[in-house]
């Protein structure tokens, strides 16, 4: 891609990750789509690794998903082992598209030296194009494992990203200093559950498999759980988190215990910063959106009302017209189908409130909308005043770009 097209949002430079202990990968280009770049990844992770996972709650996942929700529980004494193509996403591929799924599984197996019933395997891109598996299994021979290269891993997994995503932090358990590193990948058919999105995060800790999976499944509400670009939620969304085990540190048995502090932090801030630099490579983004909605009934239904808010085409026009329309918020915040009242509605963007008590805040001019609207990141908040609950999610605008890159998406 050229840098016109790189979003406005990307990193000067990609993080630097360092190497894991316990982890070797490597990259290929396989041609599956793409010509003249890589579109394949492994991932091996050193026997005794363990493994947990989110996957997409579309009710039409691809035959990767499917295998890979099975392989997640599957028990080996061998090394586990991470597969991911760019270029089809191998979903309503039907018997051809299954078919490559067991192949990819066999050949990675035959050549890693690895158990095929427990290798994770995620494919992205086009939908309703069965994987060729040959074309990956003939690159099996020629990939070199080596212990870091995190950065082409990232590059490896992109479809409509315009830039390689990566995050890293460090953790203490006990005295001992552990690592997690993570990549992703999505631009487009972005929203909760999880999102186009495909996210691999590894550690040195040393953690059973169901603290991880604990884990996972409490960090991954407020951080990929809470963007959206455009409502559509992928058919092939996976989140992975491996712990390979080779940092000696005091036994953990349970998620909650105290040791486990500072590692809960680290890892809310690598699945958050990846999550946030998914939804500022939103296809076309021009606008980086913050949703903040308190004075909710509950949690869940401030959640659900930031994403009515979040999901909206007028109000997500009207952000990249630059346009403070206040009652397209109204509208979104009315149709979300949670307890909402009009007359104790306050609405603000940025410092300024535009709406209280179910009319124009007194003290606001369209002048002060249009000058803050013209920010890059915006920041909207939302008072129900009816209760505690309270939520934040993120999102983007809606510009023709999106329309011009997804209209143009299979040709």
């Amino acid at each position: 891609m050229s840098d016109m097209n790189i979003s406005p949002f990307a990193p000067a430079h990609f993080p630097k990750l360092p190497p894991l202990a316990g982890f070797e990968m490597a990259t290929a280009e396989a041609g599956v789509k793409y010509k003249g770049r890589t579109d394949l990844w492994v991932l091996r992770g050193q026997a005794g690794t363990q493994i947990a996972g989110v996957f997409t709650k579309n009710a039409c996942p691809g035959a990767p998903v499917d295998w890979s929700r099975k392989a997640l529980t599957a028990e080996t004494s061998g090394p586990r082992l991470i597969i991911v193509n760019s270029g089809t996403a191998n979903v309503f591929a039907g018997q051809a598209g299954r078919d490559a799924v067991v192949e990819t599984a066999k050949g990675a197996a035959h050549h890693f030296n690895a158990d095929a019933r427990a290798i994770q395997l995620a494919s992205t891109g086009v939908i309703g194009v069965a994987l060729e598996a040959s074309k990956l299994i003939d690159q099996f021979p020629k990939m070199k494992l080596t212990a870091n290269d995190w950065e082409a891993a990232a590059r490896a997994i992109m479809t409509t990203d315009t830039h390689p995503k990566g995050a890293t932090a460090t953790a203490k358990i006990g005295d001992t200093t552990v690592t997690i590193n993570g990549i992703a990948k999505g631009s487009g058919m972005i929203a909760p559950d999880m999102a186009t999105m495909l996210a691999y995060v590894a550690t040195d800790a040393k953690l059973p498999q169901a603290v991880l999976q604990q884990l996972l499944d409490e960090q991954v509400g407020p951080t990929f759980n809470s963007i959206t670009v455009d409502s559509d939620t992928s058919t092939s969304d996976t989140l992975l988190l491996m712990a390979s085990g080779a940092a000696e540190h005091v036994e953990i048995d349970h998620a909650h215990t105290p040791m486990l502090a500072s590692f809960k932090k680290a890892l809310h801030e690598v699945l958050f910063d990846l999550s946030q630099q998914i939804v500022k490579d939103g296809e076309g983004i021009s606008k980086f959106v913050t949703i903040t909605v308190t004075g909710a009934v509950s949690n869940d239904s401030a959640h659900r009302i930031g994403m009515s808010v979040a999901n909206s085409p007028l109000v997500k026009t009207a952000i990249a017209g630059e346009d403070a329309n206040w009652g397209r918020i109204v509208m979104a915040v009315g149709k979300a189908g949670e307890p909402a009242d009009r007359d104790t509605l306050s609405i603000w963007i940025g410092p300024h409130v535009l709406a209280e008590g179910g009319q124009p805040a007194a003290s606001y001019t369209e002048d002060l909308g249009a000058a803050y609207m013209k920010n890059a990141e915006i920041k909207i908040r939302l008072d129900l005043g009816l209760g505690d609950g309270a939520a934040t999610v993120y999102t983007c605008d809606l510009t023709h770009s999106y329309i011009d890159i997804n209209a143009d998406y299979r040709s």
